[in-house]
């Protein structure tokens, strides 16, 4: 079998075979095909895309290119939870605690963020003494005493993946649907979980901009879990503007309290409340949607989830009493306020201006040598729909940076403002099952 051959087969439209696509995948980890050869293959499939057997046979060669981790000693169907991106995304901080309440068990992996604000692991570390680095055995104990627990993603999981990201990224093959979901689903396969509940964000803060291409993508993704054997369900959601008020590692910690506590901005409750009903659902422990959004609803109203919560930092080696105290969480020494120049209504966000001005305060990286502010980060005190009279508060940079601008300039021009009030915000578009 040739490189070229197969690249050939594929631009001209051609469906391939498991053992073309394993040995282009497999061929390229071991190094035995060039940069170019990949480079050509990918740009193949950018045009032509590839029918849903071929995504799945991708996937799969992306997961057997590396490590797997065995989570076989975990008791129940191991739950696990991905989002495509977005800009104050800590539904992870909220649904973790709640479905481990029903007895479900969430093995977390998560990695670092790289780009608008750090990862999930990011903002737990913000938390004094939590840590990531846990053995295996700890990690297994954890989850099956307590149904809960996050690492960092160890190993050499879906190298091929790694390999032909990077050269995805300087070939303009990034916008490929067949490769986004072979890349985020191989990675969830291979680390362990029985069943998926993918957050596909859409938007002006995502990476998918439009309702259209997200179907695709959620679509592609389920049929990819159910051909592996996974349950998979998707959930659109919407990331036109920030999701909740706070944008940064212990700003959002915060916010991820305040949800668990029953006072969380709408649009960030109904989104982790969705998500964490499929994840019970899923993992056995209700029959329907209604009941188990039922039940976390009364879980919220007890105070049982923000002791579910301090459980979590407790296992982790952090400090519980950051829950009833977040005070504690890390402050920045500067507060500067972003006021309205016009009087009107928030009819529209650049929520990526966001995130990226939050990076510049220093709640994200640029690259991976760079160093979070845990302290960093933006208050959104107005959200599309609101009404804003001159001089009003738009929203508060937290920062321990001397000059913080170019910061302010930019998250002012996200606010997009007119006359009328818009319509009603839509939280989540559609599911895909």
């Amino acid at each position: 079998m040739r490189a070229v051959d197969v690249i050939n087969k594929k631009k001209l439209g051609g469906r391939l075979s498991k053992e073309e696509i394993d040995f282009m995948i497999l061929g390229y980890t071991k190094g035995e095909i060039p940069d170019y050869q990949m480079s050509a293959f990918l740009m193949a499939v950018y045009f032509v895309g590839m029918e849903a057997e071929e995504t799945a046979e991708l996937t799969d060669a992306f997961v057997r290119s590396g490590d797997t981790v065995d989570l076989s000693a975990i008791h129940g169907i191991k739950v696990d939870k991905h989002s495509t991106g977005g800009v104050g995304d800590k539904i992870s901080l909220v649904v973790t605690p709640l479905v481990a309440s029903v007895g479900v068990p969430v093995a977390k992996m998560s990695g670092r963020g790289l780009g608008h604000t750090g990862g999930t692991i990011d903002k737990l570390e913000s938390i004094e003494g939590f840590k990531i680095e846990l053995t295996a055995d700890e990690f297994i104990h954890n989850v099956n005493t307590y149904k809960m627990a996050l690492v960092g993603q160890s190993g050499d999981l879906t190298p091929a993946d790694k390999k032909i990201y990077a050269l995805r990224d300087v070939t303009g093959t990034i916008n490929s649907i067949p490769l986004i979901a072979s890349s985020i689903m191989g990675k969830k396969i291979a680390s362990g979980a029985d069943a998926i509940v993918l957050d596909v964000k859409v938007g002006s803060g995502a990476f998918m901009k439009s309702l259209e291409e997200a179907k695709v993508l959620a679509r592609t993704m389920v049929d990819i879990g159910k051909s592996l054997n996974r349950k998979t369900v998707a959930v659109i959601t919407n990331m036109d503007q920030p999701l909740g008020h706070e944008v940064g590692n212990a700003n959002e910690v915060r916010e991820a309290i305040d949800v668990l506590s029953g006072r969380g901005a709408k649009d960030e409750t109904e989104v982790a409340l969705t998500i964490a009903s499929y994840m019970a659902v899923l993992g056995g422990a209700f029959d329907t949607l209604e009941l188990a959004r039922k039940h976390f609803e009364k879980v919220i109203a007890s105070g049982d989830a923000l002791e579910q919560l301090k459980v979590f930092i407790k296992i982790q080696g952090g400090d519980p009493s950051v829950v009833d105290h977040p005070e504690k969480l890390p402050q920045a020494s500067r507060q500067i306020e972003v006021k309205a120049g016009i009087e009107g209504y928030v009819t529209g966000f650049d929520a990526e201006k966001v995130g990226i001005s939050a990076m510049l305060l220093g709640a994200g990286r640029r690259t991976k040598e760079d160093k979070i502010d845990y302290a960093a980060g933006i208050t959104l005190k107005k959200k599309m729909g609101d009404h804003v009279n001159l001089g009003d508060t738009l929203c508060i940079l937290h920062s321990n940076l001397e000059n913080n601008k170019e910061a302010e300039k930019m998250v002012k021009s996200a606010f997009i403002m007119g006359k009328n009030a818009p319509d009603p915000v839509q939280y989540i578009y559609e599911i895909v099952e």
